[in-house]
């Protein structure tokens, strides 16, 4: 007859379900990623990982310092918002012997607000406030992250306000995104 395919019933349900998985994980992708650069209130930077601090404590001991680290910031109307979070563990005194490959023990935590951000090519510099144990401890103190987008290998300069020197991080497991700014 003419005007009728000769598709059996199983190939139909075959492709109908094709079809739906492949539309199932494009919708996942898109809810996954989020809002688009474009997008008014989109995204500036994000990011996570682990980085290891270039020199770690410094002379004369040199003991080895790793952080886990996570941020994003947005624009909302006409200001920033975010958060930022880096926290740095160092192996137990004295660092040497079997422990000193773990990193147990808290130098420092950062835990701030973003309120400010600033974008040149694939660099974004993030400051706010943050709460701060340890090394530079107190409170509402002033921070500014200066991240470069890129996987491990990118770098990061982490100063607080509270302490005379800055942190510099190269990043060894995650990502750091700086969004197009249009």
């Amino acid at each position: 007859m003419p005007g009728q395919h000769r598709y059996s019933r199983p190939v139909m349900v075959g492709v109908l379900a094709v079809a739906g998985f492949v539309f199932a994980i494009l919708l996942s992708t898109r809810t996954a990623f989020g809002r688009d650069s474009e997008n008014d209130n989109g995204g500036i930077a994000r990011g996570a990982g682990t980085t290891i601090i270039h020199g770690g404590t410094g002379a004369p001991n040199f003991v080895p310092v790793i952080t886990t680290i996570a941020f994003h910031a947005e624009r909302s109307g006409a200001g920033v918002t975010g958060e930022f979070e880096c926290l740095a563990l160092a192996p137990p005194p004295p660092g040497t012997g079997p422990g000193n490959g773990q990193f147990t023990e808290n130098a420092m935590y950062v835990a701030g607000k973003v309120t400010g951000a600033s974008v040149q090519a694939d660099t974004a510099t993030l400051t706010g406030t943050a709460d701060i144990t340890g090394l530079g401890a107190g409170t509402n103190v002033p921070f500014t992250f200066v991240v470069h987008k890129g996987g491990p290998g990118s770098a990061a300069v982490l100063t607080v306000n509270s302490l005379t020197f800055s942190f510099h991080e190269i990043l060894v497991q995650g990502a750091f995104q700086i969004d197009d700014q249009k």
